[in-house]
């Protein structure tokens, strides 16, 4: 690792700001230019701006489906569903086997018996796939088509299909993630002191465990923004470790951390996020899988808060399950079938409770989604005393926040909190009963 490596890597977001400006700024009418600049600014958290290029790309290629399916997609993030299903309509007109539309427009609309797509969408199921993309997406279009008339069991079945394809290109493998679980627990960090900076709140969990919720509450706060779903953490401690093994967080990776040095890990962090956040006190970093590395962040970042959002281990994998993750990532492979999600809930939970038993609890917490939306103004308060932060109402008004949101949830979290999605495995019954055995084998309580 050389001082030329971390720089780029900690200035990354910038320059790739500075690049969007100037591509647009000489090549104004060139889609491709105006593509990628708007690609730089979503990718780099400066929403607004993206949403301008695609537009404007959209103008100088009005027949390119792909740019109108970005915009849809950057309208989502920005709140304006209405205006993203127009988009998604749009390029369906013009190309009709654009299947990442398709399913998104059906994602975005609730569909009734009088008015689907089934018949297109088992046409194009059985249109050639070797990469399992078009199955995935249009499968699951099915299952959300069925699942709107309340029939669940075809519904799951549509699931089982959709994943089929890229479950056989991609097995999960629990041995994987199991020994990924015992470096993470073996980690020593350093004990040189580390970054005295307070700023960063690090959210992790499992996907659609309530992660964005927390983010958009604590984001509501006057002194505090949000830097989105981040990869900077690990990255750099990838970089500074050593480690040459293609995965980002892997085994490897962990069994160097003791060579970081904490204090310059946790300073370089904080000045990489530093064009996302700007100069606000405190900023919540929301990335998920952060949680295999909280004693590392703590001993980067000593004043940092870490909040783990833990959701009903049921509801947990169901919400995995019927979710596509837009990264070709063997960390995700989990999804392709029921079992398999349940064993990654065990492993994220067997990881959060001995942190749970080793971590200060005026620096890591675990918040349970369901405790959260039952006493929302209790919780939050509680959330906010944890992270050092004075009260405000704005908090419990979250659902107005207008930053954009770039996850699963971002419709969810610009609606007042309910509990609609507490307890929704139930109405699943046996359906669930090979994630149900896994959790019940590990002793998980799914009481």
């Amino acid at each position: 690792m050389s001082d030329a490596e971390v720089a780029k890597l900690v200035g990354r977001f910038a320059a790739m700001r500075s690049l969007a400006a100037h591509a647009v700024k000489e090549n104004p009418n060139d889609a491709r230019a105006v593509y990628g600049a708007a690609m730089a600014y979503r990718i780099s958290g400066d929403y607004p701006s993206a949403l301008a290029q695609f537009e404007q790309v959209c103008r100088l290629d009005p027949g390119q489906t792909h740019f109108r399916f970005e915009l849809g997609v950057t309208q989502e993030y920005m709140g304006e569903f209405e205006a993203a299903a127009r988009n998604y309509a749009d390029a369906l007109k013009i190309e009709g086997l654009n299947f990442r539309a398709r399913h998104a427009l059906v994602q975005l609309q609730k569909q009734s018996v009088l008015q689907n797509d089934i018949p297109e969408l088992e046409r194009q199921f059985a249109l050639p796939d070797p990469d399992g993309w078009r199955t995935l997406h249009v499968g699951h279009a099915l299952a959300k088509t069925y699942e709107d008339f309340g029939d669940l069991p075809r519904s799951f079945h549509w699931l089982d299909r959709a994943k089929q394809r890229r479950r056989q290109l991609h097995p999960y493998r629990p041995k994987d993630d199991a020994a990924l679980a015992d470096a993470a627990l073996a980690v020593q960090p350093s004990q040189k002191p580390g970054c005295p900076d307070q700023d960063p709140i690090f959210i992790t969990g499992l996907p659609r465990s309530g992660t964005t919720l927390a983010d958009r509450i604590l984001s509501s706060h006057p002194q505090v923004t949000s830097a989105g779903e981040i990869g900077n953490f690990v990255s750099l401690l990838k970089l500074m470790s050593g480690s040459k093994t293609p995965a980002t967080l892997d085994a490897d990776m962990l069994a160097k951390v003791g060579n970081v040095d904490p204090a310059k890990l946790g300073r370089a962090y904080i000045d990489s996020t530093r064009p996302l956040t700007g100069a606000a006190p405190r900023f919540v970093d929301k990335a998920p899988s952060n949680f295999y590395l909280a004693p590392v962040i703590l001993s980067a970042l000593p004043n940092a808060r870490i909040i783990v959002m833990r959701r009903h281990p049921l509801d947990s994998v169901l919400s995995n399950y019927k979710q596509i993750f837009p990264f070709d990532d063997r960390y995700f492979d989990y999804v392709y079938a029921l079992a398999a999600t349940a064993e990654k809930f065990v492993v994220f939970d067997r990881v959060i409770q001995r942190w749970r038993d080793r971590l200060p609890p005026d620096r890591f917490m675990v918040l349970q989604y369901e405790d959260l939306v039952a006493a929302p103004e209790l919780r939050i308060r509680a959330l906010l005393e944890f992270c050092g932060l004075p009260w405000d109402e704005r908090t419990l008004a979250f659902h107005e926040n207008a930053a954009g949101v770039s996850t699963p949830s971002a419709r969810q979290v610009r609606q007042p909190m309910s509990n609609a999605a507490v307890g929704r495995f139930a109405k699943y019954g046996a359906l669930l009963d090979p994630a149900r055995q896994v959790l019940e084998r590990a002793g998980i309580d799914l009481g």
